[in-house]
């Protein structure tokens, strides 16, 4: 007999991958629209959230229901306004040469509105991830830009790295997925303390692989997950305390998969190496 639970977890992988194909399915009516207009395929990163993260989630418009399911009071926003700037438009014909030190520690610092996030980042397992936040932030690629979906229910992750801020997003080029069999990927759970990369992977029809971009999920409790997003860094004590504080506060469409009610914006992120 199947728990409550297990359902529970079910429904949410099976809500996720339909999202995933909701994605897909825009990806592809957005590059067949840019085509007739520019000429050009405009690159689209998914949350995986993931998309799902994206990387990971859909990032469409409210439907009558999810007004519907709106909570008619909002939450106390436990963050601060964000900083004086706004989000560089830019976009990049093809992945960085791969220069980063596969022997060296990085960091990456997430300085936000709710608190600063650090994360320790695996160059030696994931260097074609590493390598492209490096460069990205280098070129002030996530200043500004808002951290635009919580999940918290099921799958339990704050989604980021999106310039447009509506999770169709990215930086023009896409990355390898790595690190898919790491050890801590037990038993199809992202364990809490993971960041890893939202992409474009629909596993029914096992297409989409490589496709990662900017989009990346903050995960804030172990989350029943697939092994098909790359992890690629840990999250500091600290920073797991500023998105306990970011989930508490919930998010705006009362599903359980929405915007964060918390003011969620990257005023600066840096990358460090040691």
């Amino acid at each position: 007999m199947v728990s409550n639970d297990q359902r529970r977890r079910q429904l949410a992988r099976e809500k996720f991958e339909r999202q995933q194909r909701r994605r897909e399915a825009a990806r592809r009516r957005t590059r067949l629209r840019n085509g007739v207009i520019a000429g050009t395929l405009a690159v689209v990163v998914a949350g995986g959230a993931v998309s799902y993260a994206a990387g990971a989630f859909d990032g469409g418009g409210s439907t009558e229901d999810d007004a519907a399911a709106r909570p008619t009071s909002t939450p106390r926003d436990p963050c601060a306004k964000p900083a004086p700037g706004k989000v560089k438009p830019l976009s990049f014909k093809k992945e960085p040469a791969l220069k980063v030190d596969r022997s060296a520690d990085y960091t990456m610092n997430l300085k936000t509105t709710c608190g600063d996030i650090g994360l320790d980042l695996d160059a030696a397992k994931a260097p074609h991830t590493v390598n492209s936040f490096d460069f990205l932030v280098n070129k002030g690629y996530l200043d500004h830009t808002k951290c635009h979906r919580l999940t918290t229910g099921g799958i339990y992750v704050l989604q980021c790295g999106d310039p447009e801020g509506t999770g169709r997003g990215g930086p023009g080029y896409s990355i390898p997925d790595e690190n898919l069999k790491d050890k801590r990927l037990k038993g199809n759970v992202y364990p809490a303390g993971t960041v890893a990369m939202a992409n474009q992977y629909n596993a029914q029809k096992k297409k989409g692989r490589d496709t990662g971009g900017s989009q990346f999920f903050l995960v804030y409790q172990d989350s029943q997950l697939p092994p098909d997003y790359t992890p690629f860094g840990t999250i500091s004590d600290s920073g797991m305390k500023v998105l306990k504080k970011i989930a508490a506060a919930g998010e705006s469409s009362g599903r359980g998969d929405g915007a964060p009610n918390a003011t969620v914006v990257i005023d600066k992120a840096t990358v460090t190496k040691s």
